[in-house]
């Protein structure tokens, strides 16, 4: 069948909170005459090639795979579904795949359909996912991320498990870029919204960290295991998976000492800048930079937001005053209700969250500390870069 004897390899699934093998994906494979195995996959997005043919092959190796699978003792089976296919259903006729579940005996709960493209009738596509899920099937997308148009898709099907795209993955993971806050709040969003997220492609450790950084449930990848014909003892890479979480462990423990040691210095940065604002708040009087060189800017807002002081930053050797942004409010922005929300605790030095500062397109973190009986806050902005 198209040059080659189909037949499904397994790629297994680590779940990460076990290290152990949860479940495979199937993947479609053809056996040439000199017994080399290659990928289906181009096939299916040929446009040159019959969609009755491609029908076939694919129901041949979908078969063949839940039939494999069936006397594997646990875990769940992801089958790649076109929306193709789903576009060639006869309205309220029974549908192949649960009819063939059913034939070889596997039970649904077992299953999960895994929906390749977003393209196609979307109504058709939902109906078909519904009947999927009343029978027990887990339902997947793949390449989330990957287009911004299939948002309203995915919110309508309402999927239980979300595939990271494995470029962009890759992109993110990498470090290059600025894809990895992207792919975090794609992550925070499935997250929130009740599904797990699977990050696949995973090669490096680097990538690995990533994965666990987004919160993944699942992750499969060559740095696991390659495809192969057959399953693989559920604890196959059980030791190595949790030394690689031990090391991400480590390595998140290490930034949250880095983070204490900021706050350390922090402590005596606002220190310095009280006695600074008491002898009068002169530009000539600020604190040398010399021991903070992650120090951005400094200013002074009222308990509400609004600014009431220039923005201190050091130029040329110097502190210069840079009068662009008073009476700005910033209540709005969330870094800063983030720190407004600390209100009252006077003597309790504030981070946000990481952010992209608008001006200096730079990533930062503001600090603030609420004085004077929390009627102003002293606030200072950090280059995330040099910390």
């Amino acid at each position: 069948m198209f040059n080659g004897q189909p037949l499904p390899f397994f790629q297994p699934l680590i779940d990460t909170a076990t290290g152990r093998i949860a479940g495979y994906e199937a993947l479609a494979r053809l056996r040439d005459e000199q017994g080399q195995i290659v990928s289906a996959g181009p096939l299916f997005t040929d446009p040159g090639v019959d969609p009755d043919d491609l029908l076939e092959l694919d129901r041949t190796i979908r078969r063949m795979a839940l039939e494999a699978f069936r006397d594997n003792p646990d875990g769940f089976i992801s089958i790649n579904i076109s929306p193709l296919w789903v576009s060639r259903l006869e309205p309220g006729k029974p549908l192949p795949s649960l009819q063939l579940l059913e034939e070889i005996g596997l039970p649904p709960e077992q299953v999960v359909f895994e929906i390749t493209e977003l393209q196609g009738d979307l109504q058709e596509l939902t109906d078909a996912v519904r009947r999927y899920r009343e029978a027990g099937i887990r339902i997947a997308i793949d390449d989330f991320g990957a287009g911004y148009s299939m948002l309203d898709r995915v919110l309508a099907l309402e999927p239980d498990i979300l595939k990271l795209d494995i470029q962009l993955f890759r992109q993110a993971a990498s470090g290059n870029g600025n894809s990895g806050d992207f792919v975090k709040a794609l992550a925070l969003m499935a997250e929130k919204s009740g599904c797990w997220i699977i990050a696949e492609g995973v090669e490096t450790e680097q990538e690995l960290h990533f994965a666990l950084e987004c919160g993944a449930r699942y992750v499969q990848g060559y740095l696991f295991a390659r495809p192969a014909e057959n399953f693989l003892p559920p604890d196959a890479v059980q030791a190595e998976f949790s030394r690689m979480r031990d090391d991400y462990a480590a390595g998140k423990l290490a930034e949250r000492a880095k983070l204490m040691e900021l706050r350390n210095s922090l402590s005596v940065l606002f220190g310095d800048l009280r006695q600074w604002l008491a002898k009068g708040g002169k530009p000539t009087d600020l604190p040398s930079p010399k021991a903070y060189p992650w120090l951005l800017r400094c200013f002074l807002c009222d308990a509400h937001g609004t600014q009431i002081s220039p923005n201190y930053e050091w130029t040329n050797n110097s502190w210069q005053a840079d009068p662009r942004y008073l009476d700005h409010n910033w209540s709005w922005r969330p870094y800063f209700y983030q720190i407004l929300a600390e209100a009252g605790q006077d003597s309790r030095v504030i981070l946000s969250n990481r952010y992209r500062d608008a001006t200096t397109n730079q990533y930062c973190i503001t600090s603030g500390l609420f004085i004077d009986n929390s009627r102003h806050l002293l606030l200072v902005d950090i280059d995330t870069a040099l910390i």
